[in-house]
């Protein structure tokens, strides 16, 4: 179904609200929308470089801890078909792919630290022959008693970096004094990123040892100099192109670089192209995941429940390495405050290693893991005192004109939380909506229902200040077509569509000019992941100024035509317009060109058509030492109400309603938008409910398959879903007035979390405090009902 009857449909249905009429609700879809259904799009496993083309196929440890005592591949490479079986040490640069810390070997040579720990690589003429020789390989191991939980890790002292400390106000005395305390402690557990691709890469040798590689990867230039260290060659001699990422959510940011690694080798060894397209089984058993955290924090509150003090401790578990668990657990320390002011609040982060595959980039990248220690910490406070717990989140706002600092000392600017509640509670008829809920409890013995609040507030920047640039490169061509180049990777979440706006708009022209070109290296170089929801931002200013650069050039080129004609005599560059494929003059009369012959004309005048364009966002910095600066351009905000369903026998639940607002500045695309709201609020729900990854005690991944890791299907989405975008509140200072909107919705999902918590808590009346922590899977529901009746009998 086309785009537009199939989002009338779902209005009529009242499953979505799209935004009053604005000027540019009439958008096109997807850039990529008619190619996806119609299975026109080619993502990197369609791709065939012909006969000698080789399959890759990667040999993981079956242990998750133990020393390598030898490998024999003598009879594995006797099998036919079998082209090169390659180890450790046929690497001829460096054994390394760790993306900060350099701790992450590429082929394990002298021990495994994880189950699928890559150790050999074979290059094959077909994939029966690579599972033919994989049993053929000899390895011995010395297996040692591996770590595999976090807390065993803690108790060991295994911490995999330095531990991070904000601290703001005096904690200590501030919890002495404040009227009440509370303790408390939280598991969240990890998450699977399940793209709908799993990890690919293509590599091509080309000639003078180069290589051309396709990769399914958010960081093509992280992912070149992976591959050139690996290889030991320059970055210059290897080209890594991206046209479409089928989902990624984070998973893709550093882990992609695995397999592209992998598979350069291969085509290095061999002289001969490789691919090597991971099994869904094996990805999840040898990529990381979201990080599980275990939490722990003293909450000082007075009797109106406005919060004193906030001590928190994180524990984040790292898995085997490094990888951007520094940078995630920054971003958890960050957000641990949410959307309130708390002005005496201490946060420790700590990150321990355990023989699990290195956990990674998950979309909310730590804040998903630290917002819910302050959600749980406030939905506690309000069964405490009594009181309704969205009445306490909005006592404990951040505000407008003051109390508006945050605990890592930046201001809180251009607020929209009371504007969003006000909305949100109007929309949702939260209070009237509320006592329903308590009334069909109260008639209801098996089956009860729950409602929650929550909002989110989210910094819109990498943490790491150096990596907020980006460049682009535009190309007009004589015809007035455009082809735009640019840093950012489309992975699904609609930014080349935006990109193509962007730059439509700021030439003043139609988008069916406009065209863009797969993501490469060798176009925009030393570009930055597309992550931390940045990728409109930074990539939009990019080719915003690029736009700048040449309108500025055809600017000159008309003036000079038009003083020909002797009617104008002086005309400056600021009164010359760029609109509907039109170039005219707003001041004085005269003729207009057409784009398309000011185009012709500029090129015969020989003045260059092809401009570069950079942006990096300015005004960011952070003292580490001090735990205080601006790491964040801005904030997003949104706000979710939910209403929930379980049955106390079973624990089955389901979501009744959903209602969202959220706020987006001036949207560059307001159907793409509403996509990443509810694809993110029902990925969400999936973290908060159901997704939980069971290991075994020899640290197997238990469930790393479809048909046992539970995902959200269409049954587990709100029955009714409103959604609304915030109005006619435009965002100073970035691409068009817009905002990021990739991950804040993710955690408008503890609205499901917490509504599922309040009905646990409803069979008991709500005069006992249910024990909770998160995925709320049928297994943990259960068990916090019987725990509570347990505890209502005892009384």
């Amino acid at each position: 179904m086309p785009a537009e009857p199939a989002i009338k449909m779902a209005e009529k249905t009242n499953k979505i609200r799209m935004p009053e009429k604005n000027g540019i609700d009439s958008l096109p879809a997807h850039d990529s929308a008619v190619s996806h259904v119609s299975g026109e799009a080619i993502f990197i496993n369609d791709m065939d470089e012909g006969s000698k083309m080789l399959f890759g196929h990667i040999v993981g440890s079956p242990h998750a801890s133990a020393r390598i005592l030898s490998v024999d591949t003598s009879d594995a490479m006797k099998i036919p078909g079998i082209i090169a079986i390659l180890t450790a040490k046929d690497i001829p640069g460096e054994n390394q792919l760790g993306p900060v810390v350099k701790d992450e070997v590429c082929l394990a040579a002298d021990k495994t630290e994880f189950i699928g720990q890559a150790i050999a690589l074979i290059a094959a003429e077909s994939h029966e022959a690579a599972f033919e020789a994989e049993q053929k390989i000899i390895i011995k191991y010395s297996v040692l008693e591996p770590v595999l939980q976090l807390q065993e890790a803690m108790e060991q002292g295994k911490m995999i970096s330095a531990p991070r400390k904000i601290e703001t106000g005096d904690v200590e005395k501030a919890l002495s004094e404040s009227e009440h305390t509370l303790s408390g402690e939280l598991m969240t557990g990890p998450q699977e990123h399940w793209y709908l691709e799993t990890q690919t890469c293509l590599c091509v040798p080309v000639e003078r040892s180069s290589y051309y590689v396709y990769s399914s990867t958010q960081h093509p230039s992280e992912t070149q100099s992976i591959i050139a260290t690996v290889l030991g060659v320059e970055e210059n001699r290897v080209s890594v192109e991206v046209k479409r990422v089928g989902g990624a959510f984070g998973g893709k940011e550093t882990q992609a670089n695995h397999v592209a690694a992998w598979a350069s080798l291969l085509a290095r060894n061999t002289n001969r192209p490789v691919k090597i397209h991971l099994s869904r089984d094996t990805d999840q058993i040898m990529t990381g995941k979201r990080h599980p955290f275990y939490s722990k924090y003293i909450v000082g509150f007075t009797k109106s429940g406005l919060i004193q003090a906030f001590d928190v401790e994180l524990n984040a578990d790292a898995g085997a390495t490094t990888d951007l668990t520094n940078a995630i657990m920054e971003r958890a320390i960050f957000h641990v405050d949410n959307a309130y002011f708390i002005p005496n609040l201490r946060v420790y982060g700590k990150a321990w290693k355990t023989n699990k595959p290195s956990n990674t980039a998950f979309r909310g990248f730590g804040a998903p893991q630290g917002i819910a220690v302050i959600e749980q910490a406030i939905d506690r406070i309000a069964r405490y005192l009594g009181k309704d717990a969205a009445d306490i989140r909005k006592l404990n706002f951040y505000g407008e004109s003051n109390n508006n600092i945050t605990h890592f000392g930046e201001v809180v600017e251009n607020n929209r939380l009371h504007l969003l509640w006000d909305k949100l509670i109007a929309q949702s008829a939260y209070y009237e909506r509320k006592e329903n809920v308590d009334e069909f409890n109260k008639n209801n013995t098996y089956t009860k229902r729950g409602i929650a609040l929550t909002p989110v507030k989210f910094g819109i920047s990498f943490t790491t200040s150096f990596l907020n640039q980006a460049g682009a490169l535009i190309n007009i061509y004589t015809d007035g077509s455009v082809l735009v180049n640019h840093g950012g990777v489309e992975m699904g979440q609609g930014l080349h569509s935006k990109i193509r706006r962007i730059a439509a708009l700021e030439l003043g022209i139609s988008e069916d000019r406009v065209t863009l070109s797969p993501t490469c290296t060798a176009s925009v170089p030393n570009t930055s992941a597309t992550a931390a929801s940045s990728g409109a931002d930074l990539n939009g200013m990019a080719v915003k100024n690029a736009c700048d650069k040449l309108k500025e050039r055809l600017r000159g080129v008309y003036i000079k035509e038009m003083e020909k004609t002797g009617i104008f005599e002086e005309l400056c560059q600021e009164n010359i317009i760029f609109e509907n494929d039109k170039v005219y003059c707003k001041e004085k009369a005269g003729l207009p060109f057409s784009f398309r012959d000011l185009v012709k004309t500029a090129y015969t005048s020989r003045v260059s058509l092809s401009a570069t364009g950079f942006y990096k966002t300015p005004d960011l910095y952070f003292d580490k030492k001090d735990g205080k600066g601006r790491p964040f351009h801005y904030f997003a905000f949104g706000m979710a109400v939910s209403e929930v369903e379980i049955d106390t026998l079973t624990a089955f639940t389901k979501i009744l309603r959903t209602d969202i607002v959220h706020d987006v500045g001036d949207s560059l695309n307001p159907h793409i938008d509403m996509g990443q709201i509810r694809g993110g609020f029902v990925q969400g729900s999936g973290w908060c409910t159901t997704e939980e990854i069971k290991y075994d005690e020899m640290g197997h991944v238990l469930n790393h398959s479809p048909d046992t890791y539970k995902i959200p299907t269409i049954m587990d989405i709100p029955e009714i879903f409103n959604i609304v975008l915030l109005e006619k509140v435009p965002n100073p200072n970035t691409i068009r007035k817009s905002k990021a909107v990739g991950e804040p919705p993710f955690m408008l999902a503890f609205s499901v979390w917490l509504a599922i918590k309040d009905a646990i808590s409803a069979t008991a009346g709500h005069k006992t405090e249910p024990g909770f922590s998160l995925p709320a899977t049928n297994e943990v529901i259960l068990h916090s009902i019987e725990k509570l009746r347990a505890q209502a009998t005892n009384k």
